[in-house]
């Protein structure tokens, strides 16, 4: 049994660490203390929940900096669940949006398009614990580091809006290694 997480600096997985990523430290969402969600949905041992947090609104400037920041097309982020307990540098994300915002399709395909140079987009449909959705794979360029890493998210649709799961990571390699918790996510993803 796998009794500490990894160390921060681990630069190879080996099985025991994916398997470890894979298993459930707990679930977030309906109205838990880490992350309020129209969904629920298990996270992987060691990965960290929390609320993302909005900035008082100390002025129009500052709320409308914090917005840019926390808005991918139609969707807000809401929730993070970092990875860094579990000895990997990314986070999940957690965005929703306005039950007007659209069908699953065009608020993943919208909030992709708003994410700056994508490539290679490979859209599948997605079904877990009766929700629809869809799947999106996808490589993100970075103009300032000039450089592309893999990205992965999927979107449902529930009566409250719209929710998208996004898994980023420092790089592809570091993506790579998150994989079995997002996979965790979508498996275990269903209404709260």
């Amino acid at each position: 049994m796998h009794s500490a997480a990894p160390a921060a600096g681990a630069s190879s997985t080996t099985a025991d660490e994916t398997a470890a990523a894979a298993r459930s430290g707990g679930s977030v969402g309906a109205r838990g203390p880490a992350c309020e969600l129209p969904v629920t949905f298990d996270i992987a041992a060691y990965w960290k929940a929390g609320a993302v947090d909005r900035p008082a609104k100390d002025s129009p400037a500052v709320e409308e900096a914090a917005d840019s920041l926390l808005r991918q097309g139609p969707v807000t982020a809401v929730c993070e669940i970092d990875a860094k307990p579990a000895g990997n540098i990314g986070f999940l994300h957690v965005w929703t949006g306005a039950p007007d915002a659209g069908d699953a399709r065009t608020v993943l395909r919208a909030f992709v398009a708003a994410g700056g140079a994508v490539s290679k987009e490979k859209y599948r449909p997605f079904r877990a614990g009766g929700l629809e959705g869809v799947e999106v794979e996808y490589l993100s360029t970075s103009e300032i580091l000039d450089e592309s890493k893999q990205e992965r998210a999927l979107a449902v649709s529930t009566p409250e809006g719209p929710v998208v799961l996004h898994l980023g990571g420092l790089d592809t390699e570091e993506h790579q290694r998150m994989l079995p918790a997002h996979e965790l996510a979508g498996k275990t993803l269903r209404t709260a």
